[in-house]
């Protein structure tokens, strides 16, 4: 029990940072990010680094793509410039995973007690935004720390270790991912429990690779949601996201083996929950690779496929007309 309070509060602490640190960050910003994001899309090279830039800042996909999703619905933005932004986003949040892997954690109540003091004894908003953003960043690591520290007691728990072993099966480590990011909406904190695991020797490499690839399925419902009610250039927009994601996986689980294989020889020698980092950013980016020679035809068929409402008005003008 003591060992799930404090996973549970580790977590707690991790989303609160996360949740918290994007919405700094956008304080800072204000409008900023907005209009960046419209001069910035022009073509899709430079959307898709917009989408990496963004999410890095921010820390979050899913906070970027629902942004993307909003500013389609408002016609700041085209469907076809949200594609770019969209794939720079699932590539954004693999830095995320290679500063998780670093084994700074325990120094994060440093970055928690300078923010937090700057932020409570200085007025000046200049230095009082950028301190919050300091403080969620060290409760991130320090949630992510506490979670480390938990697990330890597992090592010597035969049941847990036999569970995590038939999570090295893609397919049930794949649904595990899924159902643990629907359920906490962060395919990022998903990731990060993964690799705190592998810190601990408490899951193998092919285990955290299946996990990491449910996750980001998982990741693809608080996008969906975005797109209640929203037009059917916004709905496109998550409805790429979502099919970006699952041939992604699909291909992905049908090459498992190999892609673990890859991930060994190219990470050689690195700890564990370097290699499943390593692996995060190689298959987000691989998958953005090869989606860039049909994103025309993707486009094309989307549109096709749901195409723009003619309003009432347009409708009504034409019977006057008549």
């Amino acid at each position: 029990m003591e060992i799930l309070l404090m996973v549970l509060g580790g977590l707690g602490l991790f989303l609160f940072a996360i949740n918290n640190l994007s919405e700094a960050l956008k304080d800072i910003l204000g409008g900023k990010a907005k209009k960046w994001l419209g001069y910035s899309t022009r073509n899709l090279f430079f959307a898709i680094l917009t989408g990496v830039v963004i999410t890095v800042l921010l820390d979050s996909s899913s906070a970027v793509i629902i942004m993307t999703i909003v500013l389609v619905n408002a016609k700041a933005l085209t469907f076809k410039q949200s594609l770019g932004i969209v794939m720079g986003a699932n590539i954004g949040t693999t830095f995320s995973s290679q500063l998780i892997a670093l084994d700074i954690g325990q120094f994060s109540p440093i970055p928690i007690f300078i923010g937090l003091m700057l932020s409570i004894f200085v007025k000046n908003e200049k230095i009082s935004k950028p301190a919050k953003v300091l403080l969620y960043f060290g409760i991130l690591f320090f949630g992510l720390f506490t979670m480390e520290r938990a697990v330890e007691p597992l090592k010597g728990h035969p049941q847990f270790l036999d569970w995590m072993a038939q999570l090295e099966n893609p397919i049930k480590g794949a649904g595990i991912g899924a159902l643990v990011t629907l359920i906490i909406q962060s395919s990022s904190a998903t990731v990060g429990m993964v690799i705190t695991l592998a810190k601990k020797a408490l899951i193998t490499l092919p285990a955290g690779i299946a996990v990491m690839l449910g996750a980001e399925l998982g990741t693809c419902s608080d996008t969906l949601l975005a797109t209640i009610r929203a037009d059917r250039q916004a709905v496109k927009t998550g409805i790429f996201h979502l099919f970006f994601n699952i041939i992604s996986i699909a291909i992905g689980l049908l090459i498992f083996p190999f892609f673990v294989q890859l991930i060994e020889y190219i990470s050689d020698r690195a700890s564990i929950e370097q290699q499943i980092a390593n692996a995060h950013m190689i298959f987000n980016t691989t998958g953005v690779l090869l989606f860039l020679p049909f994103i025309s035809f993707i486009e094309k068929a989307l549109n096709k496929w749901l195409p723009e409402k003619k309003s009432v008005e347009k409708k009504e003008l034409h019977i006057a007309s008549v």
